[in-house]
């Protein structure tokens, strides 16, 4: 059962999270979140979500327990081949480009993941570039909010809705069967993504991830409000080397803020960093 969440407690409580995580509450998900803050609150001994908002926002152990509650907060539906036909486009329309441009310097083009809540995602391209012989060329990062999706990530043991869109022509090739109908994916596979644990709204964070020439972020901006969405778009272009793509979900536009140009390759839409 959910502890009251009064119209004062969730206008500061959820201010409070879109401040350190970007996600965005409004007023008709008041429920929704009454009964996830219960959930984390309970089980850390308050009867009173005014009392945990004070435990977020002031006490020494502030910031342990936001990573906590985050688990609770985030969404985590991902699947293999997920909208398989962008991903398409970036490996073998964009990249190409991006892996002359790396080469030129010396280098392996780079491609972030961001927010692969359990990493299908990033598995999914790894596959893809390996299909393409493409893999040892790239290199891959991941990220998400969550600790605990990124340790099921490095598991490498997916199944169920997971698998739902999985060609059944690759499964033999990287994933092995499992008890239960799951599979594991190649340990090869798993162990070249790079993971780490980065939260999209703290600037040094996304810093630290590095120069990469792609980022693909499906499907999160969604969550965001336009501050926190022109704050990672501001991050995601620095991030980007000159003429690097961002590719984001279908339903989600980050033109209103003037950061990238947009352009059409191989039937989707990429962000583009401007090359000077």
């Amino acid at each position: 059962m959910a502890l009251p969440l009064s119209p004062q407690v969730f206008a500061i409580t959820s201010a409070l999270i879109e401040e350190r995580t970007g996600i965005r509450h409004e007023a008709g998900d008041r429920d929704i979140l009454a009964e996830k803050l219960s959930q984390r609150a309970v089980e850390r001994g308050f009867d009173s979500l005014l009392d945990y908002y004070y435990c977020l926002r002031y006490d020494a152990g502030a910031e342990a327990e936001l990573k906590g509650l985050v688990e609770t907060l985030v969404v985590q539906e991902t699947y293999f081949f997920r909208e398989r036909e962008p991903l398409e486009a970036l490996v073998d329309v964009v990249l190409p480009e991006r892996l002359a441009h790396a080469e030129r310097a010396g280098r392996k083009a780079r491609v972030w993941s961001a927010a692969c809540a359990t990493g299908e995602e990033p598995l999914t391209l790894a596959m893809m570039l390996d299909a393409r012989g493409l893999l040892d060329r790239v290199e891959i990062v991941a990220s998400d909010l969550s600790a605990r999706g990124l340790e099921r990530a490095r598991e490498g043991a997916f199944g169920g809705r997971s698998l739902r869109a999985f060609p059944e022509a690759m499964r033999a090739a990287y994933t092995s069967p499992l008890p239960g109908g799951r599979v594991a994916v190649r340990p090869d596979l798993v162990c070249r993504v790079q993971w780490e644990n980065v939260n999209l709204v703290d600037r040094s964070a996304v810093a630290k991830v590095g120069s990469v020439d792609a980022v693909v972020l499906r499907n999160v901006l969604i969550y965001f409000g336009d501050e926190a969405c022109r704050q990672v778009g501001a991050s995601l272009a620095e991030a980007l080397r000159p003429g690097g793509v961002l590719l984001i979900g279908a339903s989600e536009s980050l033109l209103r803020f003037g950061i990238f140009d947009c352009e059409e390759r191989g039937g989707a839409f990429f962000y583009r960093r401007p090359a000077s």
